[in-house]
């Protein structure tokens, strides 16, 4: 008799592979935005180029990244993640291939700025709009892991691009790398597919507790938009990524800044190691805050999280000078700001529903543009006029500890409220179907 494998729950397995593929594709375009600051200093002496000016590319990018996603999710939800998801690996890799090349800014931002930022952005908001969907009773988790690949993935790459940077300079880095992203990216994407009914399971029962229930109701992207609730979630996120994309993009700036960047800690270069400690705890902080979240509700996972951030770096400016401190305090204050990329889609899918989430999630995901310009080239302007970084460091503290405070005081309430309108809409339409039969 022949044995199969009938028995086994028909999407078990497949979920957890489309989980590690989706994993695999973003740590693959991770290094355009984690690796950035070690490029700044190269590419300004390559370019004859202000620092302000250089840091229009990192805008840029994250820009295109974000502001283009609604459209990018739209597509995915509408033709699937292989073509499209494909299609941004190429673009990301091509992108710091013709990056190799240019001898001008305007050449810099068309290729590391606008194609990266378009090739990053369709794999990101496609990989986790499909994760939403694939696990909806462990959509936290879910979403917390594929966003750590983004995070994680750079730590491979930190050490080898900082030391081919000294080695062959910015050019010869960025056609080796370039190649490299982009057919990682081609071949983790070529495997990935929207779930089918049979592979979403049942969300568990006392989920309703926390607020981590999906809505009966699929809101499309008009009727998400006319809610308040969308808004103050924009705005939320719009805080917490110009503080986390301030440190990102400038660390580098400020490292110098502070005398600290080539200091030896434990044998290593500072700057590249905290980068690499970053990663890590950039990368680890996703899945942890996501499966609490799943636990003990969204929005207590935010304000623990974002008060955290505000405490690390408020302590991290006042010991920036010291090589050690900086260097585990940054670890820290990453492990309180990369937990976004899982909280806030998966609060997102939790209100309004799955059946547009790529989409929905896409619109939300522009905040991400937003911070990119107040953390990348406002912050470095900032910078300059007042010539100090205690007042760009003051500024995302302030933001850390509001949006930590908006997350209980006004986010909770209003989800509580929208689910019990929900809930007495569902009651009248079934008393009305039942008066009618």
């Amino acid at each position: 008799m022949t044995v199969t494998n009938s028995s086994l729950p028909p999407a078990a397995s497949t979920r957890w592979m489309q989980l590690g593929l989706g994993m695999i594709a973003m740590m693959a375009i991770s290094s355009p935005q984690y690796v950035w600051a070690l490029f700044t200093g190269p590419l300004t002496h390559k370019l004859n180029a202000s620092l302000a000016e250089i840091q229009v590319t990192f805008s840029l990018l994250i820009i295109l990244q974000t502001f283009l996603s609604p459209l990018q999710g739209y597509l995915v939800d509408r033709f699937g993640p292989r073509a499209l998801l494909s299609t941004g690996a190429v673009l990301t890799g091509l992108s710091w291939v013709l990056a190799s090349q240019v001898e001008s800014l305007m050449g810099l931002y068309v290729t590391y700025g606008v194609l990266g930022g378009i090739g990053t952005g369709i794999i990101y908001v496609g990989v986790v709009g499909m994760m939403v969907q694939w696990f909806p009773d462990k959509r936290g988790l879910a979403a917390g892991l594929v966003a750590a690949g983004y995070g994680f993935g750079a730590i491979l790459t930190t050490f080898p691009i900082s030391h081919a940077l000294h080695a062959q300079g910015p050019s010869g880095t960025l056609l080796t790398f370039g190649i490299v992203i982009g057919v990682v990216g081609v071949l983790a994407a070529l495997g990935m597919r929207k779930p089918d009914a049979v592979a979403i399971p049942h969300v568990a029962p006392d989920a309703e507790a926390h607020g981590l229930v999906q809505e009966a109701r699929d809101y499309d992207p008009r009727q998400m938009l006319r809610s308040p609730i969308f808004w103050l979630m924009f705005v939320m996120m719009t805080m917490m990524s110009t503080s986390g994309l301030m440190v990102i993009s400038q660390m580098g700036a400020f490292a110098h800044d502070f005398g600290v960047a080539n200091t030896l800690v434990f044998g290593l270069a500072a700057l590249p190691l905290a980068l690499s400690i970053d990663r890590f705890t950039n990368g680890l902080t996703r899945p942890f805050f996501g499966w609490v979240s799943d636990r003990i509700g969204r929005e207590y996972t935010m304000a623990l999280a974002f008060g955290l951030e505000g405490v690390a770096m408020t302590i991290w400016l006042g010991f920036a000078h010291h090589p050690l401190t900086f260097v585990l305090l940054s670890g820290v204050v990453f492990f309180g700001w990369g937990e976004i990329f899982s909280l806030f889609p998966s609060t997102l899918t939790d209100t309004f529903g799955t059946k547009n989430a790529t989409t929905n999630y896409g619109f939300l995901y522009m905040a991400q543009g937003v911070g990119s310009i107040l953390g990348g080239p406002l912050a470095a302007v900032l910078h300059h006029m007042t010539g100090s970084w205690n007042v760009v460091f003051g500024t995302v503290i302030v933001m850390n500890f509001l949006t930590a405070f908006l997350a209980i005081a006004v986010l909770k309430p209003m989800r509580a409220a929208h689910r019990q309108r929900r809930s007495a809409d569902l009651t009248l339409a079934d008393t009305a179907g039942q008066i009618a039969l």
